[in-house]
């Protein structure tokens, strides 16, 4: 931990940290409920409710896109981070306290939310840093643990919530925590961003196309198709491990069970403890010469995937409720597997990005998200029609075929990008 924070950061990076960190738990703490609030309160199938799962976690990497252009063409990164936070609040009381008949309206609001917030956070966070990639890469990895706190705490306290007072109460907990992280960023805004983020950048279009920011460019796209086989496997998350938790987990602990959204915490807590430990690997590794270049790190992320995903294959096989350990055993090889690959995607896109275009490369980056996240939904979806052994081992045969397909490009990625970490 000592050597992410051991560098001297802008105050900035402590507000972006607490406004994403309470984002986080509102996103989480409704993704905690929602499909077992469509099955068990609004009376969904499993397939319809995977299905609508899909779609909406999809669409909430679909909008980033839009949100970056608008904030890079015309009204800045901040004036979009607040739209977002007040629609995301909306969203969730929506959800929580009006009609069931408004549910999908509740989450087209917070597909909107994400639009407008998710991209440009993070690309304020890299105008804060300018050109020094050093200490962008340490930034970023503070900044994702924040992201990690508000998903670690957010199942706990909206589940507890929910389980002892009704989903529409746990819905409302996560729209108390958006209000939060709204308030403090209104207040300290102006005080610690200074002018970042306030007006769309002017850059003069030569600067976009200078320092092979084209070939990097082209690297970038690479690496984001190979995402989308590793969000497909991750956001099971949501959906199919869910549901496994809640049928097939013998979630008994101490005479009191164990609601399934808790499993939700568990990727989250191992972020929160292992990527102080991952940031010393990597330094460690750096100081020796031999630290693996950002390809190769999502290669890697891909073979982690598939190694959780064959435990997963041998407990979806077994007869009856099998140990808790098992689920908690696959969040901890995937949570290894993410640190490989989402932060420094994030760090990535912020260095080789043309700057007059950042947000909006940054919503192509979460663009992959949409494509994995609806057909994660689609495929666990599938959860009640096919032996789960057999739709777990379909994910690891997934990103097994991508890392081999991965192995082949490292080099060529790495020259194109000129063996940028």
């Amino acid at each position: 931990m000592a050597n992410v924070f051991k560098q001297e950061h802008p105050k900035g990076l402590y507000l972006l940290f607490f406004v994403e960190m309470w984002e986080r738990f509102s996103y989480y703490g409704m993704r905690a409920l929602i499909v077992l609030y469509m099955v068990q309160s609004l009376m969904f199938s499993t397939q319809k409710a995977g299905t609508i799962y899909g779609l909406y976690t999809g669409f909430v990497y679909l909008t980033p896109l839009i949100g970056g252009f608008l904030a890079d063409r015309y009204f800045g990164q901040r004036k979009c981070i607040t739209a977002g936070a007040v629609l995301m609040s909306a969203g969730l009381f929506t959800l929580a306290f009006a009609p069931k008949t408004l549910f999908l309206f509740a989450l087209f609001l917070m597909v909107l939310a994400n639009g407008c917030f998710k991209s440009n956070i993070s690309s304020v966070l890299g105008l804060l840093y300018g050109n020094d990639n050093n200490r962008k890469d340490s930034a970023f990895t503070v900044f994702y643990m924040g992201i990690n706190l508000g998903a670690f705490l957010s199942p706990l306290i909206c589940v507890s919530i929910a389980v002892k007072f009704g989903f529409e109460y746990g819905f409302a907990a996560a729209g108390c925590g958006m209000l939060i992280g709204l308030i403090v960023y209104k207040l300290y805004e102006n005080k610690l961003l200074g002018d970042k983020g306030l007006k769309p950048l002017k850059v003069k279009q030569e600067d976009t196309v200078k320092d092979g920011s084209v070939q990097n460019l082209f690297a970038l796209v690479i690496l984001m198709l190979f995402t989308i086989p590793f969000w497909i496997c991750f956001e099971q998350a949501g959906s199919s491990l869910t549901l496994f938790a809640e049928y097939q987990t013998d979630r008994s602990f101490l005479g009191h069970e164990i609601p399934a959204g808790y499993f939700q915490s568990l990727n989250p807590l191992f972020i929160i403890t292992l990527a102080p430990l991952m940031s010393l690997l990597w330094e460690f590794l750096r100081e020796k010469s031999c630290e693996p270049s950002s390809v190769t790190k999502f290669a890697i992320a891909l073979f982690l995937m598939s190694l959780a995903y064959l435990v997963m294959t041998i407990a979806g096989s077994q007869a009856g409720e099998v140990s808790a350990l098992w689920l908690a055993g696959v969040y901890f090889i995937m949570t290894i597997s993410e640190l490989c690959l989402s932060p420094i995607g994030l760090s990535l896109v912020s260095k080789l990005a043309p700057k007059k275009y950042l947000s909006l490369t940054m919503g192509c980056w979460f663009l992959t998200s949409f494509f994995g996240n609806g057909l994660a939904g689609f495929l666990g979806g599938k959860y009640e029609e096919v032996s789960h052994g057999k739709l777990f081992a379909a994910f690891g045969i997934l990103s097994f075929s991508a890392f081999i397909l991965l192995l082949f490009c490292i080099p060529y990625v790495n020259k194109i990008m000129k063996n940028q970490k």
